[in-house]
């Protein structure tokens, strides 16, 4: 085990809503939260109206009534993408290990930055974390550990703007006291499960003897048990496939089993990427959704264009097929994810049928400079006031 806490996890607050007050510092202190007033869903609330009961991703007519001066923000197109991006790239002048794990989530190595002791690194991951509001004014909760797992769980402690640190050697007597629940994976369902087996504390599975664990737990039980002593072996893995592909996902503070609301947040995700794809001369031919339930399964379906496209145009028509055949087992869902692969430079190919295309391109091209500065001049496309899908 290491002999300083040298593993970050670095988790965004209220990420879109704080995307939005970095452009309009008159919402801060306001309950307010971003979402589509016709058929949305809350993707983002402040502290504020959570403190109402407005949570993510509760419809957006159910959080009106539980708050009715609710401030929405409907999505900025391409300000959550630049703004995550801004973000992990002032992480990687601190560290080169640097593992985006979600647009506002991730995890930093800072083994090889050489430092000799615990104040060291301390004082750099709070600077970092400073620098972030100074800069960016996205405030960040941070988790400093020796490992992933703890430093995931600290991060979480004490939002907004928080910053635990454990040192080595604690991580069993830190989450002892926890709720089981604080354990990743454990969601609703599964904490009430433990509970009934009296499992309310991570101290609780501590003191269980291996033979109770597994009459317990089953097939799980050393799972649990390693969770709950602090142990973990992963490493920090940096995305070598930066280059070749273009992905996004967001997952969920509480299981969603909407069709038509997941199919917005998909939608939503190729509005964050194609305008990031046609920023780096770049065309993509194959689009793949990915699902994550509850209990961490995953599948996922692609569709490969016959000719690489950067038109957001282009993939719409696949978002609904896509996810009716990943969501095989029709329960809710814990995680989305949308990946453009196939990555060719856009000179790079034959341009069959380039004129109605071009127009396209040129049309986008004036909303991306239009938008660049974060502010959604325009808006794009309307498949968030579309009507509701069928449920497949």
């Amino acid at each position: 085990m290491p002999s300083l806490p040298i593993i970050v996890h670095l988790d965004a607050d209220a990420f879109f809503v704080s995307c939005e007050q970095a452009l309009r510092p008159e919402l801060r202190g306001t309950k307010c939260a971003v979402g589509g007033r016709e058929r949305g869903i809350i993707s983002s609330a402040s502290y504020e109206a959570r403190a109402c009961g407005v949570y993510t991703p509760m419809p957006t007519a159910r959080a009106l009534r539980v708050c009715p001066d609710l401030q929405l923000i409907p999505h900025t197109s391409g300000l959550y993408g630049r703004m995550s991006r801004r973000m992990f790239d002032l992480c990687e002048q601190l560290t080169p290990v640097v593992q985006r794990n979600s647009i506002d989530e991730g995890y930093l190595d800072l083994g090889p930055c050489g430092f000799r002791s615990a104040s060291a690194v301390e004082a750099a991951v709070k600077g970092l974390q400073d620098r972030l509001w100074s800069e960016l004014q996205i405030p960040v909760s941070m988790g400093l550990a020796a490992n992933k797992l703890v430093a995931q769980i600290a991060s979480k402690l004490r939002k907004p703007r928080g910053f635990v640190v454990v040192p080595p050697g604690a991580e069993a007597s830190f989450l002892a006291p926890l709720p089981v629940g604080k354990l990743p994976g454990v969601g609703t369902k599964t904490e009430a499960a433990l509970k009934a087996r009296g499992l309310h504390r991570v101290r609780d599975i501590l003191e269980r003897s291996e033979s109770e664990l597994a009459a317990l737990l089953g097939r799980e039980w050393r799972a649990f048990l390693a969770m709950a002593r602090g142990e973990d072996d992963r490493p920090v893995e940096t995305d070598d496939e930066d280059a070749k592909s273009y992905s996004q996902q967001e997952t969920f503070g509480t299981d969603v089993g909407d069709f038509a609301a997941i199919e917005q947040v998909a939608k939503r995700m190729i509005d964050e990427l194609l305008p990031k794809i046609r920023q780096d001369g770049k065309r993509v031919t194959t689009i793949t959704v990915k699902v994550r339930y509850p209990d961490f399964t995953q599948t996922s379906h692609a569709h490969s264009l016959a000719v690489a496209s950067d038109l957001e145009a282009s993939f719409y028509p696949f978002v609904t097929p896509l996810l009716q055949a990943a969501w095989t087992r029709r329960r809710p869902l814990r995680l989305v994810s949308v990946r453009f692969s196939g990555v060719v430079d856009k000179g790079g190919q034959l341009e069959m049928f380039a004129e109605g295309d071009e127009k396209r391109r040129r049309l986008a091209a004036v909303l991306d400079r239009l938008n660049a500065g974060g502010r959604e001049a325009v808006v794009r496309h309307g498949h968030q006031l579309a009507k509701r899908p069928p449920t497949p």
